[in-house]
C-alpha cells in the first residue's frame, strides 16, 4: 500500500524537500520547500528543516562518498545472493576508515546476459551518512532511507518520462556533479554519479571576465547561451561556455562507454537524451548535446504530469521556478511512497540494528530488563552472604576451575550446534521447496478447470502475512498466476470450486487465493511446509 514520503535532495547550491503520495499512476505533491545556500551542509539542512517537517525522509546521496558497482552473479536464491553481496561489501569496508553501508537490487534481466543476473550494489561511507543523519535529526527529521540520486532520477523517468522501446540517457546536471541513469524501455541498465556540473561554466566565465564565481553564475543565467552566430558581449560569453560544454558532453559520452564495458553490452546504442537539473536550463545546451552525441536531446520536466493541487499558490510558484532542480527529489519521494518502485535503501549500521531490534526482537529488550533486575537482586543477596562465601573460597576454587572447563566444552558444542542448525534450515528450505512445487503442480493438474490455464509460477523464500509466515522464519512460498479463457461462464464459481478442491487435495497446505477485478486472471500463494493451525475448542 502506498504511503506519503518525503524526497530530500541537498545539493551544493540548493536544498529541496518534496512530500507526496503515489496512487495508481498518479503522484500528488502535498508539500514543497526549497532553500538556496552557499554550500555549507549543516546550514542547508537547518534552513530546509525550518520550513518543512522532514518525516519519512528518503534522502538522496551522491558524490565521491557514494560508490555504485555492477556485479554479475549466477542465478541463485535470495538468501544466497545476500551472502554474496555481504562478501563484496566486506572486502571494501574492512577497515574503520573505509567502513560502508550498502544495499543492492537486481537489474531487470538483460537479453545479452545468459544464465546470470546483474546486481546493482550501492555503497556509501558510514562517516558521510552519519553527518547527513545528524543534520536531519537536528531538524527533528525522521529517516526512511538513503538512496542514490541516480536511482531517484530513474524512478522519476519511469513514472513521468516518455517511455519507448529505445535507449535513453537521463542526466540530472547539478552544480558539482551529474547523476545519470541509462534506461532501455522501462529497464534500468546503468546508474551512477559523475564529478562535474554547471560549476564548470561558472569557473570558465569567472576566469575569462575576471569576476567572482557568484557574479559569473548570474551572467550565465541572465545572458549565457550556446547558440551559434552570437556577436558582441553575448558572443564572448558564449565562447567561454563552449569549453565546459565540451567537458559535460564528454562526461555524458562516457556513460554509454562505461555501461558497455562494465555490463559487457558491446552492441548498446544510444537513441535519446533527456536533461534536467539546474544546469540543464542553460540556453542551447540540449541542442549542443544533441549535435555532439548525434541523437535527439530534450529537457525532462516531469511536473506537467504531477498533481500539485495539494500545494498553496506560493508552493506551486516555487515548484514551477525550481522544477528542473526538483526532479531527483520527486523520484526519491516516488521511491519512498510506491512499494513497487525500483528501490535502493542504504541504512547506517546503527540505524539498521535499531530497526531490526524494534522490528522483530523487542522481546530482547524485556529480557535484558528482567536480567538486569535479576542481577541486582542477586547482588544484594550476595552481599549478605559475603562472609560465608569468603570462608569457602578455597574449596570452591577447585569447583570453579572444573565448571570453567565444562563451560568451555559446552560453548564449543553450542557453537557447533548453531552452525548445524543453520545448515539444516537451509537444506530443509531447498528440499521442501522442491517437494512443494511437485505436490502443488500435481494438485493443480488434477483439478484445474478446462477453461483455465497457468501463465506463470515462481517459488521464493520469504514471509507472508496472508499465509501466516512471519519474518522470524521465512519459508518457501509457491506463487501461481493464471487466466480464464475469454467467454468462460461462471468464472467466479469455477474458481471457488477449484480452490475448494485444492484445499481438499492438500489439507496440510495454506492457500491465499484471489480473483482479478475483471474475473479473467487469478493468483494463488501456497505453502505446504507450515505446521497445522490449532483448532479452537468447541464451547
Amino acid at each position: 500500500m502506498a504511503r506519503a514520503a518525503t524526497g530530500v535532495d541537498v545539493g551544493s547550491r540548493t536544498a529541496i524537500a518534496l512530500r507526496g503520495k503515489a496512487s495508481g499512476n498518479r503522484f500528488s505533491v502535498s508539500d514543497f520547500h526549497v532553500v538556496a545556500h552557499d554550500g555549507a551542509n549543516e546550514e542547508a539542512w537547518r534552513s530546509l528543516a525550518s520550513g518543512f517537517r522532514l518525516t519519512e525522509a528518503r534522502v538522496g546521496v551522491s558524490g565521491r562518498d557514494v560508490n555504485v558497482r555492477y556485479v554479475r552473479v549466477p542465478r541463485v536464491p535470495d538468501w544466497q545472493l545476500r551472502k554474496l553481496m555481504r562478501f563484496e561489501v566486506a572486502e571494501i569496508g574492512s577497515s574503520p576508515e573505509a567502513s560502508v553501508a550498502a544495499d543492492f537490487n537486481l537489474l531487470p534481466p538483460l537479453p545479452e546476459v545468459d544464465g546470470e543476473d546483474v546486481v546493482l550494489l550501492a555503497m556509501a561511507r558510514e562517516s558521510y551518512l552519519a553527518a547527513q543523519l545528524a543534520a536531519l535529526q537536528a531538524g527533528r527529521g525522521k529517516l526512511d532511507a538513503f538512496t542514490p540520486n541516480a536511482i531517484g532520477l530513474y524512478n522519476a523517468w519511469l513514472r513521468f518520462g516518455v517511455l519507448l522501446d529505445d535507449t535513453v540517457l537521463v542526466a540530472n546536471i547539478g552544480h558539482e556533479s551529474i547523476d545519470v541513469a541509462l534506461v532501455r524501455g522501462t529497464d534500468l541498465l546503468f546508474a551512477r554519479n559523475l564529478v562535474g556540473g554547471s560549476a564548470l561554466f561558472d569557473r570558465a566565465v569567472a576566469q575569462a571576465f575576471g569576476v567572482s564565481e557568484q557574479r559569473a553564475e548570474r551572467m550565465k543565467v541572465e545572458a549565457g547561451s550556446l547558440a551559434a552566430n552570437q556577436t558582441g558581449a553575448a558572443g564572448k560569453l558564449g565562447e567561454c561556455l563552449l569549453g565546459p560544454a565540451g567537458q559535460v558532453l564528454g562526461l555524458l559520452q562516457s556513460v554509454v562507454q562505461f555501461c558497455r564495458s562494465q555490463l559487457r553490452l558491446s552492441g548498446l546504442k544510444l537513441d535519446r537524451v533527456a536533461l534536467c537539473g539546474g544546469g540543464a536550463a542553460l540556453a542551447g545546451l540540449d541542442e549542443y548535446v544533441s549535435r555532439g552525441l548525434g541523437v535527439p536531446a530534450e529537457i525532462f520536466d516531469p511536473f506537467a504530469l504531477v498533481d500539485t493541487e495539494g500545494l498553496d499558490e506560493a508552493g506551486r510558484a516555487s515548484l514551477e521556478d525550481y522544477s528542473l532542480e526538483s526532479v531527483c527529489a520527486l523520484g526519491l519521494a516516488v521511491a519512498g511512497s510506491d512499494p513497487n518502485a525500483y528501490s535502493i535503501e542504504i541504512l547506517p549500521r546503527a540505524v539498521q540494528a535499531r530497526r531490526e531490534l524494534w522490528g522483530g526482537k523487542a522481546f530482547l529488550v524485556a529480557a535484558a530488563v528482567l536480567a538486569a533486575a535479576f542481577v541486582g537482586l542477586r547482588a544484594w543477596q550476595a552481599a549478605s552472604e559475603l562472609e560465608v562465601v569468603q570462608a569457602r573460597v578455597a574449596t570452591q576454587r577447585r569447583v570453579l576451575e572444573s565448571a570453567r572447563a565444562t563451560h568451555a566444552r559446552t560453548e564449543e558444542a553450542r557453537v557447533a550446534n548453531e552452525d548445524l542448525s543453520v545448515l539444516a534450515d537451509e537444506l530443509y528450505t531447498l528440499a521442501g521447496s522442491g517437494e512443494q512445487v511437485v505436490r502443488v503442480l500435481d494438485a493443480v493438474h488434477a483439478h484445474l478447470p478446462d477453461s483455465f490455464w497457468i501463465t506463470a509460477m515462481s517459488s521464493d523464500v520469504g514471509a507472508s502475512k496472508e499465509l501466516g509466515i512471519g519474518r522470524e522464519r521465512e519459508l518457501p512460498v509457491l506463487h501461481v498466476e493464471g487466466r480464464a479463457r475469454e467467454g468462460t461462464e461462471s468464472v467466479g464459481r469455477l474458481f471457488q470450486d477449484f480452490v475448494a478442491e485444492l484445499e481438499a487435495a492438500l489439507p496440510e497446505a495454506r492457500l491465499a487465493a484471489s480473483l482479478g477485478s475483471t474475473f479473467q486472471s487469478f493468483t494463488l500463494d501456497v505453502c505446504t511446509l507450515l505446521p497445522p493451525l490449532e483448532e479452537e475448542p468447541t464451547p
